[in-house]
């Protein structure tokens, strides 16, 4: 059971990364956006560290 939540919290963080990535690809990013997207993946990956 374990496993699987890790492995979904990966996942999570895979596509929020993915998600940062095509926003700071674009002409004009929005700081904000990118803002609330860091603090979501930093929130995962806490996650994921207090889960191993």
């Amino acid at each position: 059971m374990e496993n699987s939540h890790i492995s979904a919290l990966q996942a999570k963080h895979a596509g929020i990364e993915a998600r940062i990535k095509a926003e700071t690809s674009r002409p004009m990013p929005d700081p904000v956006l990118l803002a609330t997207l860091k603090k979501r993946k930093l929130r995962v990956k806490e996650e994921i560290s207090s889960s191993h």
